[in-house]
């Protein structure tokens, strides 16, 4: 299993440049780069050649289906664009607690002790 791992690691990190670079592909991507619609509200799919090879990346779904009447429903889905920021963030080192200083807050801890309460509700109660 350690050698698996290690196995991926290796590649991993070989081709760790061409794996950022489909990170901040996708991460770049945009609706826009893929359809087109007017004021009517009229959508339109830009044609395979118009659709940068980057962008072609971060479609993770298109599926034309037809309704009863025969009219084509278009469904788009792109990769999750905010995952993919958070592994960015991550692996730049944005995510990390920020380092103490000495002008960073220190944390008191208090502990309160309450009186020797030997008492019963009742005899509160009578008083």
């Amino acid at each position: 299993m350690q050698d698996r791992l290690k196995g991926r690691s290796q590649v991993i990190s070989q081709n760790k440049e061409s794996v950022a670079k489909y990170l901040l592909d996708i991460a770049s991507a945009n609706l826009t780069d893929v359809l087109t619609w007017d004021e009517a509200g009229n959508v339109k799919v830009k044609a395979s050649a118009d659709i940068p090879d980057h962008v072609a990346g971060a479609i993770k779904k298109i599926r034309v289906t037809r309704s009863r009447e025969g009219e084509p429903a278009l469904e788009l889905e792109m990769h999750d664009k905010v995952s993919v920021l958070r592994v960015l963030a991550k692996a730049a080192g944005l995510m990390e607690p920020p380092d103490k200083g000495p002008d960073a807050p220190s944390v008191v801890g208090i502990k309160m002790v309450g009186p020797d309460v030997t008492t019963t509700y009742e005899e509160v109660e009578k008083k």
